[in-house]
């Protein structure tokens, strides 16, 4: 990888007590700036080389660090001017992404149009996507790799669309040095784009940090995945996969997992759209099995209650399109299968006794 060296406000748990004395009405001309801010950004979202790193006041330097509350008044400003000027950095380059059907979300890491986002967003390398800004602007993209087994994915908006003008980002920060109690800004679409609202930002702490995932209680919804995560500083450092058991239980991918490390050519591998792996609990299954040896992909045993039987599938059934796939033996389908996420719905063809037919499956989960 390249060296990794106004907004609607929701709070988390830990975020009440920050904005508790701001609800009695403390209201300062740093404050009203930073508005002002929020909507001149947003307006120019994509047409410059906006970056989101925001200058760290000497009085957040503990916090920053540390975690923890603010412990004054004037604290407590600074922490609120802090926030809302990185708000407004980030809706530049916070853009949300549709593939098909589907949208999520992303965020632009340098000036050419690299996007990352949740592997499970770009679904698999080569489709078309859709890259909508805060303003409105919407512009091509096309998905590239995808390391399932961290939920990690890579974009790249299409050249020849910015005027030779470079794309706002997102300053890269570093998350091997994370801990918990440090404060963490979310940015994200939830429930999909709207141009009135505008992305939808949300202060909390971080509460674990796991070998391959951040746990926050920055709530996140449906729409969110792939949208990015900040620090105090305003710099990235990690993407939205998915919730967890809990409505505070939210992970979040490590940027350092995007990058090349050691023997690992991660980023190596996205930019040439490689695909791998898969999260524990999310491998794609259809729920039935074949012999290997024939050459063709012959059905025969049907999981009861599994995606096959649902879709209408029978035991003697030859696969031969999965998708855009030609599908030639029962490896070229397990291959197939393997390259997509539980919840897509993939159209099939199959050949019942000499007569082709087509459905449509939904793709389960198994561990």
């Amino acid at each position: 990888m390249r060296e990794f060296h106004g907004q609607n406000v929701s709070l988390s748990k830990s975020g009440i007590a920050f904005w508790t004395v701001l609800c009695w009405g403390i209201v300062t001309d740093d404050v009203a700036r930073a508005d002002q801010a929020v909507s001149t950004l947003r307006n120019t979202a994509s047409s410059g080389a906006i970056e989101t790193a925001v200058e760290l006041p000497k009085s957040l330097a503990e916090i920053y660090i540390r975690g923890g509350v603010p412990k004054s008044i004037p604290q407590l400003i600074d922490m609120e001017r802090q926030q809302q000027l990185i708000a407004a950095r980030v809706a530049a380059c916070t853009v949300n992404v549709t593939i098909g059907a589907a949208q999520g979300c992303g965020v632009i890491i340098d000036d050419t149009g690299y996007v990352l986002t949740a592997a499970h967003v770009g679904m698999r390398p080569g489709k078309n996507a859709r890259v909508t800004f805060s303003n409105g602007r919407m512009v091509s993209a096309k998905t590239l790799g995808m390391n399932r087994s961290v939920d990690a994915g890579l974009i790249k908006i299409s050249d020849g669309q910015n005027n030779d003008l470079p794309w706002p980002h997102a300053s890269l920060g570093r998350s091997e040095g994370l801990r918990s109690g440090m404060w963490c800004i979310a940015s994200g679409h939830p429930g999909g784009y709207d141009r009135e609202r505008g992305p939808v930002m949300r202060v909390g702490r971080i509460l674990r940090v796991n070998e391959g995932s951040i746990v926050t209680d920055c709530a996140l919804i449906g729409g969110d995945s792939g949208g990015p995560l900040f620090d105090l500083s305003g710099k990235l450092i990690a993407v939205h996969s998915r919730i967890g058991n809990d409505i505070a239980d939210n992970l979040h991918i490590p940027i350092h997992l995007y990058d090349n490390k050691d023997n690992d050519k991660t980023w190596d591998r996205l930019t040439a759209s490689e695909a791998w792996g898969f999260l524990p609990g999310f491998r794609p299954v259809l729920g039935i099995r074949g012999d290997a040896n024939k050459q063709n992909a012959q059905v025969e045993l049907i999981k009861l209650g599994s995606p096959a039987e649902d879709a209408g599938m029978k035991v003697g059934d030859i696969v031969e399109q999965f998708g855009d796939v030609m599908i030639s033996n029962f490896a070229s389908l397990t291959a197939a299968v393997s390259d997509t996420m539980p919840g897509e719905r993939v159209k099939i063809w199959i050949n019942r006794d000499g007569q082709q037919l087509r459905r449509e499956i939904e793709i389960g989960r198994g561990e």
